[in-house]
């Protein structure tokens, strides 16, 4: 497994298609599985942050599928918390800083995946922890803030990667959602990644090590 960041705009034509696939797993696991209220189309799923040219960073398996996914914003633009629920942080305000990433839409196909770490979670869930963590360092980023649910906050806190909560947990649609912080630096890369984690930034990753 190999974790590569992508942005659509300058998106090779083999690019491309991983980006197909990453709607389309996103598709598999947002509406058919967790039945989330998201808009799928031609079997992708996709939303209006998609048109902010995010970077994805894309967990690809070793016959070229797309195991896994994230999208990245700056917080000083839109986002999904800022637009879609400011509600969830209402307690400490909307984090905007040069300084912090928003993380959106992350998945793991576990259909394609069945390596687990001392953890109990899968090996592609650290893998992708730590290309979140080492792209964050490598762009200058020190924090990111996501909106996720209660179940994946528990995932996270096994993983060693705690989420510092914004503000209480809301009912959204079939599930409690929250929204935090998660540090990005060193120790937080050094805790979730594993063994076999291949860098996206050789140098950035041995300079952590």
């Amino acid at each position: 497994m190999r974790v590569v960041a992508i942005c659509r705009a300058s998106a090779s034509s083999d690019e491309q298609r991983l980006l197909r696939r990453m709607h389309e797993l996103r598709a598999k696991v947002f509406k058919h599985r967790l039945d989330w209220a998201v808009q799928v189309e031609h079997s992708q799923e996709k939303d209006e942050y998609d048109q902010l040219d995010p970077t994805y960073l894309l967990l690809v398996g070793a016959d070229d599928q797309v195991i896994g996914c994230a999208r990245l914003l700056p917080s000083t633009g839109p986002t999904m918390l800022g637009q879609t629920f400011p509600f969830l942080a209402a307690a400490s305000g909307i984090p905007q800083s040069n300084q912090i990433v928003e993380s959106s839409r992350f998945c793991i196909d576990t259909e394609r995946c069945d390596t687990v770490s001392a953890s109990g979670l899968r090996d592609a869930t650290h893998t992708l922890f730590a290309g979140i963590i080492e792209w964050s360092m490598a762009k200058g980023y020190d924090q990111i803030v996501t909106v996720t649910d209660c179940r994946f906050e528990r995932i996270l806190k096994r993983a060693r990667w705690p989420l510092k909560r914004l503000g209480s947990p809301h009912q959204v649609g079939n599930t409690i959602a929250v929204a935090g912080l998660l540090q990005a630096d060193d120790t937080s890369f050094n805790l979730v990644r594993p063994s076999t984690y291949a860098p996206i930034f050789p140098t950035t990753a041995e300079a952590a090590a």
